[in-house]
């Protein structure tokens, strides 16, 4: 079974390339593509942000208190959704240069929140997790499979 850093990571770079895929097809005006492209990215990374919400955040939480990194986390997750419902208008509306201009917005927060997630509290988690990994990733593996739900 992989590490809680392993597994997240290679969620996130899952993630990162539905980003890429509907940018690109954004780029080249390729509407029912490049929306179709979103929606994937966009369920892909609720269930992300769900996985750490519902399971790692809360179990991180248990040990070490609300205050911390997995705040830090949970204020960017809102920044991230809000973007995420400027880029679903903008694709829908066809705005090409609305749409683009979000992307590289959400690309400098994404790179900066995943660098934190994968450099700090990844690795804080494996440490103070270490015993209930499995029991945890399993359960990711649960939240990710189920529907999309609303922030916790």
């Amino acid at each position: 079974m992989p590490s809680i850093s392993q597994f997240l990571s290679a969620d996130h770079r899952r993630c990162d390339d539905l980003f890429i895929a509907a940018e690109r097809a954004v780029a080249a005006q390729d509407w029912i593509c490049g929306i179709r492209l979103f929606d994937d990215f966009h369920n892909a990374i609720e269930r992300h942000l769900a996985m750490e919400e519902q399971v790692l955040f809360a179990a991180y939480e248990a040990v070490v208190g609300t205050q911390g990194p997995s705040q830090v986390m949970r204020m960017e997750h809102e920044q991230m959704r809000a973007l995420f419902e400027y880029m679903a208008r903008a694709a829908r509306e066809q705005a090409r240069a609305e749409y683009l201009g979000l992307t590289e917005t959400l690309l400098v927060l994404l790179q900066q929140h995943n660098k934190k997630e994968e450099h700090i509290l990844y690795p804080l988690c494996d440490n103070l997790l270490a015993e209930s990994a499995d029991d945890l990733i399993a359960r990711m593996r649960c939240v990710a499979a189920g529907p999309v739900t609303e922030p916790v």
